[in-house]
């Protein structure tokens, strides 16, 4: 079956374009798997985007965000539909993102009202490395994953990548530093939050176990936790895969700045054997 790919502007400038209450995604959206659809990264960064603007409010920060990829998200115009529910120190948020009629993902975010504490000096170390290094001005080269096609897409022209550790052409863990080129949504500032959500979706293929000549692997679902806002426009990932023969696996990536730790984040994998010819 041949493929119908959108056609787009020449002037998009950034992931979405807004048109009253639908969404357009534009070229810088676009996939690795399927020309007609988005890369993960996108659609979560745009669910980051409805949960944060649901609470109007000052003082509230994402604290964890829950997607649900039900299906390939097409490039067509997209809507969102919220649901919240608030108490004094938190807010759930459901969000919708619906292509026409048809659900293709679903959003659970957790919002939570800060307040500052006085810290002592000497907290315990946590289980994740102080720092991701070296730091995105000490490296050179790009992620480059096996079999990904080129041109204009959201892993390739929407986000500039920076390899920290390992390396992402083979097998095995790896860590990588993440930069948006574009804004998520046309007109509306990209939030440290929807930074996080847009970088944390490449963790399956910065650090994937099988051959992606062979197999197809793809993530169900992406899960974000973050104890903290990050600082600065690099977002980092030392991101590490499991699989199993059942078809399943799991990706978790440890998340950081320029500074350190912001959070984790983990993907639930469907592989694939690629049809033989």
């Amino acid at each position: 079956m041949t493929q119908t790919i959108p056609a787009f502007s020449d002037s998009s400038s950034a992931v979405y374009e807004r048109q009253g209450d639908t969404w357009l995604p534009t070229e810088f959206s676009r996939g690795p798997w399927d020309a007609r659809s988005q890369h993960g990264g996108a659609p979560c960064a745009l669910l980051a985007h409805a949960a944060e603007n649901a609470v109007t409010e000052p003082g509230w920060r994402l604290a964890r965000l829950s997607v649900e990829l039900i299906k390939p998200v097409p490039i067509t115009p997209l809507t969102t539909r919220c649901n919240l529910q608030s108490s004094r120190a938190t807010s759930r948020i459901t969000i919708d993102l619906l292509a026409g009629d048809l659900l293709v993902a679903r959003g659970h975010a957790l919002m939570l009202r800060g307040e500052q504490l006085t810290l002592p000096g000497d907290l315990p170390a946590g289980w994740s490395p102080t720092r991701l290094e070296p730091l995105p001005a000490n490296c050179n080269d790009s992620v480059r994953i096996p079999g990904l096609p080129d041109g204009t897409s959201f892993y390739q022209s929407a986000m500039e990548t920076r390899v920290a550790q390992g390396d992402p052409s083979q097998a095995g863990p790896s860590a990588a530093w993440f930069r948006l080129t574009v804004p998520i949504v046309q007109g509306a500032p990209t939030s440290p939050a929807m930074r996080a959500a847009a970088a944390s979706d490449f963790g399956n293929g910065l650090s994937w176990v099988l051959p992606p000549s062979r197999y197809l692997f793809a993530n169900a679902d992406l899960s974000l936790h973050l104890h903290r806002e990050p600082v600065g426009q690099w977002i980092g990932l030392l991101s590490d895969t499991e699989v199993h023969g059942s078809g399943t696996g799991v990706t978790m990536s440890r998340l950081y700045d320029e500074v350190g730790p912001i959070g984790i984040a983990t993907q639930t994998l469907l592989l694939r054997e690629r049809a033989t010819k």
